[in-house]
């Protein structure tokens, strides 16, 4: 009797990822979210009520400093702008404050106004005891 000894072939290396156990792995993760998903209770969340109210209107009195060097003062509810002269701007902004309460000052000065000018507007108004002063910039377009 002869031995056969059998010998195995080399087979091919597989090169191949193989993706089966992955995809099980995905598939039973996405069935315990589809269960557990509808055991997740929210909370009722119980927000406050506001009562619907106009925004108060606040008196403002606007200063224009233009480039000639003139000052127009227009107070809150007038339509008409004053010219005023800078020695007499503290007196008129004085005279609408007393009329009008404590209101807000905002400066509104053109583009080729030097800065300085508007800074001796502002040092002026503080030092007459006017605290609310802004300035107005143009938003960009």
């Amino acid at each position: 009797m002869s031995i056969r000894i059998k010998r195995f072939k080399r087979g091919k290396i597989i090169s191949e990822i193989n993706v089966v156990p992955y995809i099980d792995v995905m598939l039973v993760l996405l069935v315990i979210f589809m269960v557990t998903a509808p055991l997740i209770t929210t909370g009722i969340l119980n927000l406050p009520e506001v009562s619907k109210t106009a925004p108060k209107k606040e008196n403002v009195v606007t200063i224009e400093i233009r480039g000639n060097e003139s000052i127009k003062i227009k107070s809150p509810n007038d339509k008409l702008s004053k010219v005023v002269t800078p020695s007499t701007l503290l007196e008129n902004i004085e005279r609408i404050q007393s009329s009008y309460g404590n209101s807000a000052v905002v400066i509104s000065a053109e583009k080729n106004v030097p800065y300085n000018r508007v800074l001796q507007t502002i040092e002026a108004l503080h030092s007459g005891g006017i605290t609310r002063v802004g300035l107005l910039v143009k938003k960009k377009k």
